[in-house]
């Protein structure tokens, strides 16, 4: 099983990117599912229902979110009803809209995805670590495919979860920080591992926004409107090889490119 996970979509020029070449980049690779963090894909903060349509129209099977998920309103009603569509599991199960963690079926294959927020530097969230235990437990039921969105700043919060979920997950793969980091491989108990699998966005940019803007805010310490213009687009990802019988991984590769 071979699975494509896209790091962050940051607004309209990596949603055009997309809808230009994913279908390429699915054949060359000969990938099996696509997997992508949308939570800043409808102008470079949340996701709306209508960006979320052109997502699953390219070809992204599943859309994980993270701390921005809920910047757009219409957000909780899709949540509800969209199956490919989840939000970080360890919110408060009996007030938060959607699900944490999916299945998903290629070939007469399931595969379980789970999203999770941390809690080093972000918004205050139940732990990570326990939640990744029970939606694992319930996706163990059906599959020993399991991919991990961990949505964190912290680098040692993602490692940390790299090895604690080692041997119980097929990968954890770290989002939020829109950098791809250099620490691509498969951890002791065979789960691959990134810290962050980096963005699609705009490349000359601050993490996907308008230079000028994202300056000012650092400069004068003032509210600035935050931009999106087109330009060069930088894709990253990951593709990663599954032992169905083990669910093991077998090998993850970065991807980054500039288009």
């Amino acid at each position: 099983m071979r699975i494509l996970f896209i790091g962050d979509i940051v607004g309209k020029p990596a949603r055009n990117y997309l809808a230009n070449h994913l279908q390429k980049i699915i054949s060359k690779n000969e990938i099996d599912l696509v997997i992508a963090n949308g939570e800043n894909a409808a102008g470079g903060a949340g996701i709306t229902e209508k960006v979320y349509a052109e997502l699953i129209d390219m070809g992204i099977d599943l859309i994980t979110g993270g701390n921005h998920t809920w910047d757009r309103k219409d957000i909780y009603n899709i949540l509800e009803r969209e199956e490919g569509l989840i939000r970080p599991a360890n919110l408060p199960t009996n007030t938060t809209p959607g699900r944490g963690a999916a299945v998903l079926i290629k070939e007469n294959v399931k595969i379980g995805v789970i999203n999770l927020i941390g809690r080093v530097f972000m918004n205050p969230a139940d732990c990570p670590f326990r939640a990744a235990e029970r939606e694992i437990k319930n996706l163990k039921k059906e599959t020993n495919l399991i991919i991990v969105d961990f949505h964190a700043e912290a680098t040692s919060e993602k490692q940390a979860m790299g090895w604690y979920l080692d041997g119980k997950v097929s990968a954890v793969l770290g989002t939020h920080s829109h950098v791809q980091t250099a620490d691509c491989r498969i951890l002791n108990r065979g789960t691959a591992f990134i810290s962050d699998v980096g963005m699609v966005g705009k490349y000359d940019s601050i993490l996907g926004v308008d230079i000028e803007g994202a300056l000012q805010r650092f400069i004068t310490r003032l509210p600035h409107k935050l931009e999106i213009s087109e330009g060069k687009v930088l894709f990253n990802a990951v593709i990663i090889d599954l032992d169905i019988g083990s669910g093991k991984a077998l090998e993850i590769k970065p991807i980054s490119e500039i288009f």
